[in-house]
């Protein structure tokens, strides 16, 4: 029976230092024994005895698919239907009508959720819309959720979910938009077909630089595991991405006002949100 692999304090710091330059992500001491577990999984499956070797593979794979398997163990992706639905009445209540009110023409309303986790957020949003948005029937809507995490996102384009994840929803649209199957819930083809979901490094320019000219970004508690320099480049990240006017919705704990001076603060009946200027 061969030894576990003993990661030092200089390995560990190794490894945080560069997980942090891919991906804007930093553990703290604390998570220590959540890292390690999951770096030295990693070592048994691509047999790596040492974790230097194992550094050294991460370091220099250009492919980056090492670094991804690992990426898709070390995120964390707790969510549910109708978490912090305040926000998503905020959406349709005031920020949505605002947004007609300055619209021109034919365009379509934009929507980024980042991270998608697995995919309960932008289905929410998709739900919302189709139930309490009277103009969603004569406007095009594009809800665009991405994540660092291929295998969530492909639990997220499956969208099958538990009992737990649902449990928020109201009966009459678990009826009407999900198939129980056994102990889970299937989503219906419509709203499936209706997100596009994508893999993005929001700390990769050449990842984000496509996605450009969004109405509305909801990123809620990913900043969290950012630290102050990541977190205000990931601000840059989002004001480029959104058109003048454009909103972004942070998770209940996060605050743009303590990340970026680019955005401005609007308080609305529902929630508070942050605005990208006009001009």
């Amino acid at each position: 029976m061969s030894a576990v692999p003993v990661i030092s304090d200089d390995d560990f710091q190794r490894f945080r230092d560069l997980f942090y330059c891919r991906t804007g992500i930093q553990f703290d001491a604390g998570k220590r024994y959540f890292v390690d577990k999951r770096l030295i999984e990693r070592m048994a499956a691509t047999d790596h005895t040492s974790f230097r070797s194992y550094l050294s593979t991460l370091r220099f794979d250009h492919g980056d698919s090492e670094l991804q398997a690992l990426t898709n163990l070390m995120t964390v992706n707790e969510t549910y239907f109708f978490r912090e639905e305040y926000q998503f009445h905020c959406l349709v209540r005031s920020i949505l009508p605002e947004l007609m009110r300055r619209r021109s023409g034919s365009a379509p309303i934009r929507i980024w959720v980042m991270p998608s986790s697995s995919g309960e957020e932008a289905y929410s949003i998709a739900i919302c819309l189709l139930e309490l948005w009277a103009d969603i029937h004569h406007v095009d809507v594009e809800i665009v959720a991405s994540d660092i995490d291929t295998r969530i996102l492909e639990q997220a384009r499956r969208g099958r979910y538990s009992s737990r994840s649902v449990a928020q929803l109201p009966a009459a649209y678990l009826g009407r938009y999900f198939k129980r199957i056994g102990n889970e819930f299937q989503i219906s083809d419509e709203l499936r077909q209706s997100i596009e979901f994508t893999r993005v490094n929001l700390s990769s320019r050449l990842d984000t630089r496509p996605y450009r000219n969004f109405d509305v970004v909801f990123c809620r508690n990913l900043l969290i595991y950012f630290d102050d320099q990541s977190r205000k480049a990931a601000a840059e990240t989002f004001f480029d991405a959104m058109k003048p006017g454009g909103y972004i919705c942070l998770g209940h704990s996060e605050s743009m006002s303590r990340i970026s001076p680019l955005f401005r603060a609007r308080k609305f009946p529902e929630a508070i949100v942050y605005q990208k200027p006009t001009e």
